[in-house]
């Protein structure tokens, strides 16, 4: 027997949703897994000029869709630098190693479209343990998320970025 999706929202309005500033880096949820029969959800991310939005890392389980919306999103995708402006996707598989950063000197905003569902937790995660890195760790972890913290700086000297303090 097939199961049957129950869908909570038909409409997401622009202000609806709980948002998270992580310094430059920021998380906007609009759509949950719950809502999707946990095949996909989406994100927006708000990113400041020249921030870097994280370490270079490798998930393991989902899949990331980033559709830009506004500014100009970069992105180094296994070793190709890709630069993406309104209009563009970026499409990071699981299994490789990828970051990104806003590439301009205006905000960037992106949709991120993550699949499976289930990864848009760990934003809430990290956010509720903002500043502790023992903890951190563990919520990668719990993710199956590698993440090169090692890569910050060099990232940030060859692209001109900046990255907040953990």
């Amino acid at each position: 027997m097939k199961e049957k999706l129950v869908q909570k929202k038909t409409a997401v309005r622009s202000e609806e949703g709980a948002q998270f500033d992580f310094g430059g880096f920021g998380v906007h949820w609009k759509i949950e897994g719950a809502d999707t029969g946990k095949r996909f959800s989406i994100v927006h991310h708000p990113i400041a000029p020249h921030a870097l939005a994280a370490p270079l890392h490798c998930h393991h389980h989902e899949d990331e869709y980033s559709y830009v919306l506004e500014g100009t999103l970069g992105a180094l995708l296994g070793d190709e630098v890709v630069t993406a402006e309104p209009g563009t996707w970026v499409l990071k598989p699981r299994g490789q190693w990828h970051t990104f950063w806003n590439a301009g000197d205006t905000p960037c905003l992106i949709i991120e479209v993550i699949s499976p569902a289930g990864f848009e937790n760990y934003f809430r995660e990290v956010a509720a343990a903002w500043g502790d890195k023992d903890r951190f760790a563990e919520i990668n972890k719990k993710y199956s998320l590698d993440m090169d913290f090692e890569s910050v700086p060099r990232l940030c000297e060859r692209f001109g970025l900046t990255f907040p303090k953990l």
